[in-house]
């Protein structure tokens, strides 16, 4: 496991000023988070800090791949990735965070670490189901062999069952929708 000391950002020794930081990041910078969903990547984090006399903006820039298990036929694959995030870090009396983007922190504070932030950004950007890229070819919902199941009727991808082939037990019950 590797420090992620070097994720530390010294705001106490800035000027007023923007500063840009870069990062890379891989499987060594995953390995630092217990249950991680993502264990291998190849990705540049650029982050602008921007210090003013009562508030810091940090602006976020992700792009590159995470290594991603697809859901239907388990194998690996690469996933791009482009996160644009911004955060606010604010003086105040105790540090708490106001919402996803506004952080309340001390005078006293010497320093920020961007790592959490980055891992958490790139965990936001992936998608719920991870399919490969081989089952998003045509963008269709259906697959082959799928029924969708409708209230008006029955859909196969190869067949649509028309109004006249419906039991007209079924037919009652349409009437029941007017």
């Amino acid at each position: 496991m590797t420090n992620l000391s070097e994720y530390d950002i010294d705001i106490y020794k800035l000027a007023n000023k923007v500063y840009d930081y870069r990062y890379f990041i891989d499987q060594n910078f995953f390995k630092n988070f217990d249950n991680s969903l993502v264990t291998q990547g190849n990705l540049q984090a650029t982050v602008v800090l921007d210090k003013q006399e009562n508030l810091i903006t940090v602006g976020f820039h992700i792009t590159g791949t995470v290594e991603l298990e697809c859901d239907r036929s388990l194998e690996k694959f690469n996933y791009p990735l482009t996160v644009n995030e911004k955060l606010l870090f604010q003086y105040g009396t105790e540090e708490q965070e106001l919402t996803e983007e506004i952080i309340i922190i001390t005078r006293n504070t010497q320093r920020i670490n961007v790592a959490q932030f980055i891992y958490e950004f790139i965990g936001l950007a992936i998608p719920m189901k991870k399919l490969h890229p081989k089952y998003r070819e045509d963008e269709n919902p259906f697959v082959e062999g799928e029924i969708i199941y409708t209230s008006d009727h029955v859909q196969d991808k190869d067949r649509q069952v028309d109004d006249d082939s419906i039991d007209p037990r079924w037919n009652i019950l349409k009437n029941l929708k007017k």
